[in-house]
């Protein structure tokens, strides 16, 4: 039998979910499961193409849901869980017992362990130093800025491979190496030992652009990519430069959208006060209360850019 997995493409979160899912499935289904995986982004309008759905089993793991009878597991844990009302309502309707969301959760690789721990009795202690990195790392639970930009430990540098490598195929391989290998056993392996190289180097040199784009005012720090190539970077570069702001936007553009990220600094002197989903949610994005972005289409550069301004105004202080 198939089992396709979808997960949330280029985040260690949603990678390490799907490997966490496939030794899941697998040691309390179906041992001898084919098990194919797709990424998913965020992107403007629907997020996901029903013809992904092609397994016997389909599961969504760190993504929105989807309202089709084909999916058969989801587990997520953003706020911004679901598209649309009636994609809530059909998700609050179903009675598989096999569709979870918990937005408390960290991240959804934790998660996952925990239910299946809780309602199926599993529990793989190999996995442990996964779940620990993944809670680390999509709970920004960092111990200071420089712990994530200087990237020391194996698993802040898988996590920057993952978020930059460009071909999922090579991300598949990463899922199915941490079904069976420790994270320094990954990162020793010559296959990332040979993506890490060029992809340290784009990040020292993204690190420095950033700090020359970076504006902070009043709180915000924020800063334009687009015309770069820079599709993505490590949210936690504007802190190392600027500690004293509570929040960050910026503006990048992909060949698939025109992307506005919103962030808030774990260590800021002066804490949070808004609801980053909330304020994303109004632009047709969304995420979590500390973290979010607004994906639009890739021609509707001058729209983020007016989005991002307005988003900047919102968030600072007021003087």
């Amino acid at each position: 039998m198939k089992l396709r997995i979808l997960y949330h493409g280029n985040c260690f979160d949603g990678v390490s979910s799907a490997a966490i899912f496939t030794k899941f499935y697998r040691a309390t289904f179906a041992p001898d499961a084919e098990v194919a995986y797709t990424p998913t982004m965020h992107r403007a309008g629907n997020a996901f193409d029903r013809d992904q759905f092609d397994g016997d089993e389909n599961a969504i793991v760190d993504f929105k849901y989807c309202p089709d009878e084909r999916l058969t597991w989801w587990f997520d844990h953003h706020q911004s869980a679901f598209l649309s009302k009636p994609d809530e309502e059909h998700f609050l309707a179903d009675t598989s017992g096999q569709k979870f969301l918990d937005t408390t959760s960290k991240s959804c690789a934790e998660f996952i362990a925990r239910i299946a721990k809780e309602k199926y009795g599993w529990v793989d202690e190999s996995l442990a130093e996964l779940i620990h990195w993944a809670h680390i790392i999509d709970g920004a639970l960092y111990e200071s800025p420089a712990q994530c930009v200087e990237l020391r430990s194996s698993a802040l540098k898988l996590m920057q491979v993952i978020e930059g490598e460009k071909d999922p195929a090579f991300v598949e391989q990463i899922i199915r190496m941490l079904t069976t290998m420790q994270l320094d056993e990954i990162i020793e392996s010559a296959e990332i030992q040979a993506k890490l190289e060029p992809i340290l180097k784009q990040h020292w040199s993204t690190v420095e652009l950033i700090k020359g784009r970076s504006v902070a005012e009043r709180g915000v720090v924020h800063f334009d990519l687009t015309g770069t190539g820079i599709e993505g970077y490590n949210k936690f570069i504007p802190y190392y430069f600027h500690p004293e702001v509570t929040y960050v936007v910026s503006l990048s553009q992909s060949a698939f959208r025109t992307k506005i990220s919103v962030g808030s600094n774990p260590w800021a002197p002066r804490p949070r006060t808004h609801n980053i989903a909330e304020i994303c949610e109004r632009y047709g994005g969304g995420g979590h209360a500390v973290v979010g972005a607004v994906s639009l289409k890739p021609e509707d550069l001058e729209l983020g850019k007016k989005y991002m301004q307005e988003i900047i105004e919102e968030l600072q202080f007021a003087e």
